[in-house]
């Protein structure tokens, strides 16, 4: 990935997380008293104020940096858990934050391992929100595949969240290689990780989510999952229904799969018109803000930074430190 394409990413996600942010929690008839005619149009505010999205998201490219090449499981984990629990005790971390990566955050402050720290029965989108700065690594497939599924992990220890962390990394780095028949190889790659257990980073913790008798069992019924999920945005884009809330069509968001799934809808309805994606997420009656994140980092790693208003980028929250990351990132 280019730095143009890493840019672009990051700060879509920040952007599609601020505009999403006012928006969150509010029916469509709602966001459409609150903003009218048609909801949402811009960030608001000088900063535009992000939501925990996005630092999360900084939080797992700071471990990423630190951890440093060769990525080991050890070296990660460690790195991720420290990035977590200076997440948790930071003063900006005021935006009404998920209740799994606050309860698991706080057991990894307790000193307990992240395999014991991790809420198994949780796949919540806090768990594939974050994932982009795994993403931008210049790295082979299963290094991704490895590392997205474990800082999901260390927070949301369902296999659902494992397999929706993994297919966003995917998605956007398939977006910014400008690949073509998106749906049919993002179908194609959860079919080929189906069974694929990455135990030298997860250990055990198949063992604990009493889902499975097998690790093969436990990555299957995630992945079961997100290709139920992915058949649900086949038949959305078939029928390029603009006009209906989105989370009527592909999910609410607030799990792993679905808000994977929105996000996916929202910018296959606008492929090339990356800002008409980011208000249609934005215009959501489910979890706006991560299903913008989401929506806005394919945009941008699709099309690049140049994809996003200047006059946006210059207030976006935390730009210093989404550049900066991305620069380092792809290094």
């Amino acid at each position: 990935m280019d730095i143009t394409h890493a840019q672009g990413c990051l700060i879509g996600m920040a952007l599609g997380d601020a505009l999403g942010a006012p928006t969150e929690f509010l029916s469509i008839d709602e966001i459409l008293s609150t903003f009218p005619p048609h909801g949402i149009q811009a960030p608001i505010g000088d900063p535009a104020r992000v939501t925990d999205d996005t630092q999360m998201a900084l939080a797992v490219g700071r471990a990423l940096i630190a951890a440093g090449r060769p990525y080991t499981p050890e070296s990660v984990s460690r790195e991720l858990v420290r990035a977590f629990i200076d997440w948790l005790n930071d003063p900006e971390n005021d935006r009404a934050p998920g209740m799994t990566c606050i309860t698991a955050c706080e057991a990894l402050e307790q000193g307990n391992t992240w395999r014991d720290a991790t809420r198994v029965s949780s796949k919540g989108c806090g768990a594939n929100m974050r994932v982009m700065p795994v993403a931008l690594l210049n790295v082979d497939a299963p290094t991704r595949a490895a590392l997205a599924q474990l800082q999901a992990a260390i927070t949301h220890g369902h296999p659902t969240a494992l397999a929706a962390s993994d297919l966003t990394a995917f998605v956007i780095a398939e977006l910014a290689a400008g690949s073509s028949d998106l749906l049919q190889r993002t179908r194609a790659y959860a079919l080929r990780q189906r069974e694929v257990y990455y135990g030298d980073c997860l250990g055990g913790l198949w063992e604990r989510a009493y889902i499975s008798s097998t690790p093969e069992g436990y990555c299957a019924y995630g992945w079961d999952e997100c290709l139920r999920a992915l058949d649900r945005v086949q038949a959305a884009v078939v029928r390029q229904d603009r006009v209906t809330d989105p989370c009527l069509q592909t999910g609410a968001g607030w799990i792993a799969e679905e808000a994977f799934a929105t996000a996916l809808f929202c910018f296959l309805l606008y492929p090339d018109d990356p800002t008409a994606a980011l208000r249609r997420a934005a215009l959501t009656s489910g979890d706006s803000d991560s299903i913008a994140a989401i929506t806005g980092a394919f945009a941008g790693a699709y099309h690049g930074i140049g994809a996003w208003s200047p006059a946006w980028i210059a207030r976006v929250e935390y730009r210093d430190q989404l550049l900066a990351q991305a620069a380092a990132l792809i290094a």
